[in-house]
């Protein structure tokens, strides 16, 4: 039978894995689901359509699943996933999707979510990600593996931040962060790629050399961003070892918004 504390409010229809842990104070609404070996802290509600997956960590004072701060929602059966062995630190605040944005929002395995983060109705965010305390993400945001978010990063609605990016602290995200990017500044702007964060996942020099070759034709090179995507597909024939990567980098920049544009 799952651990629940005597002050725990668990609804009945709940669904909890046998080795769950509630802990006192709180409150599990009738949609609820559990994974094994998850755990959640004192004060925690936890309500809506939320699926949580195995071994999370939740800490005291989190809320999970409730309605979005969206003004159009009004009430539809939407959710919240979240996936395995995710760290959800106090006093974050993730919230169901809107039927406008699919109707889901969702965090990956293997986070490392500080306090205060918030993620909005029909946000994205991918497997190994850091955010930092308080960082914030308006609705419809995607946010790709490994990305690290420095603390008090906000981040407005329909911004994507690419796979290995990187912010500082209060960075303030107006545009599209590419992969590999590290952003700073309100608004954000690029100031130079994550090398030493792919150095740590193991990406050897050539890759390492080929990433700065993106950057170079992204910022560097004074290219239209049409131009520095035809420089950027030219990378992947001369260097195969690094292929993966540059598609990364192509289907990122495929789905730029024109007017939303990435951080320059």
């Amino acid at each position: 039978m799952a651990q629940i504390h005597p002050t725990a409010l668990v609804d009945c229809r709940a669904e909890l894995a046998d080795d769950v842990v509630i802990g006192p104070y709180t409150v599990v609404g009738p949609h609820v689901r559990i994974g094994a070996g998850t755990t959640v802290g004192a004060h925690c509600v936890l309500e809506g359509r939320t699926t949580i997956g195995r071994d999370n960590r939740i800490f005291p004072f989190v809320s999970l699943g409730l309605p979005s701060q969206d003004k159009k929602y009004a009430g539809e059966p939407c959710e919240l996933i979240i996936g395995d062995r995710n760290t959800i630190r106090e006093y974050s605040t993730y919230h169901i999707g809107t039927v406008q944005g699919g109707g889901v929002t969702r965090l990956g395995n293997d986070n490392w979510m500080m306090a205060y983060t918030h993620l909005a109705h029909d946000c994205i965010v991918g497997d190994h990600t850091i955010f930092a305390n308080n960082a914030q993400l308006a609705g419809h945001v995607q946010v790709g593996d490994w990305a690290i978010l420095g603390g008090f990063t906000v981040v407005h609605q329909f911004v994507r931040i690419g796979a290995h990016a990187m912010t500082a602290m209060c960075a303030l995200l107006f545009a599209d962060v590419p992969p590999f990017v590290m952003a700073q500044g309100q608004p954000a702007r690029a100031r130079s790629m994550n090398y030493e964060g792919l150095r740590r996942r193991g990406f050897s020099a050539a890759r390492i050399g080929v990433v700065k070759a993106m950057h170079k034709a992204l910022y560097r090179e004074g290219l239209t961003l049409q131009q520095a995507q035809a420089r950027i597909a030219a990378l992947a024939e001369q260097h195969p070892e690094a292929a993966a990567d540059v598609a990364l980098m192509e289907a990122f920049l495929a789905g730029v918004d024109a007017q939303r544009g990435i951080v320059r």
